[in-house]
């Protein structure tokens, strides 16, 4: 989308590390804090987005992504707006599990998931098509709002890559050949060609 020739410039990041992230646990609807280390890898965005001239920025709302969205906003002068439809996907009773745990408690059913992860529904949660179906009309109404000018999105692993297969017309099946670690940043363009990948999943801690 484009506003007097501009195109639209869209920096999507994933929120910073959490508290207990070492532990590897689906997270989903948990709402985790951020951990030291999260808090400064966002700093770190900061840092580099602050020539960035963003004019809005976004996030879910939960606490690790609207945290990371204020500390990215604030060189910019700019409040977050919370859009709860950006939340992670909804893992249902495999929140807060590892892979391992819910392997040895459920293997048919984690099986199924490593070998369907584009449509698998978590058990009593979402599935990728569902998580799409919330993300995308969201992701439009903010991009439509801001044509032509540069904004920022904080969310989560799932609901960024989930964009990224839409936005670039990729089966969800490859959700997770995108890479999205704590902190990182991924930058989009929309013009009259349509959206277009510039950078994926980059850390500003090197």
């Amino acid at each position: 989308m484009t506003a007097n020739g501009r195109a639209t410039l869209v920096y999507l990041l994933r929120h910073g590390a959490v508290v207990g992230a070492e532990t590897r646990r689906f997270i989903g609807h948990l709402d985790v804090p951020l951990s030291p280390l999260g808090e400064r890898q966002c700093a770190a965005q900061a840092a580099r987005l602050g020539g960035a001239g963003l004019t809005a920025i976004f996030s879910s709302d939960l606490t690790r992504s609207r945290r990371s969205a204020e500390i990215i906003a604030a060189p910019h002068g700019l409040a977050p707006t919370v859009v709860p439809a950006l939340r992670e996907m909804d893992m249902g009773r495999w929140d807060g599990l590892t892979a391992t745990e819910i392997r040895a408690r459920e293997p048919a059913a984690f099986a199924d998931w490593m070998a369907r992860v584009g449509e698998f529904p978590f058990p009593q949660g979402e599935s990728v098509p569902d998580l799409l179906a919330r993300v995308a009309p969201a992701f439009d109404a903010i991009v439509a709002a801001h044509r032509g000018r540069a904004i920022a999105i904080v969310a989560h692993g799932g609901p960024n890559r989930a964009l990224l297969c839409w936005a670039l017309g990729l089966p969800l099946a490859r959700l997770l050949a995108f890479g999205q670690d704590y902190g990182a940043l991924t930058v989009l363009t929309c013009d009259a060609r349509g959206w277009a990948l510039r950078r994926l999943n980059e850390s500003a801690m090197l």
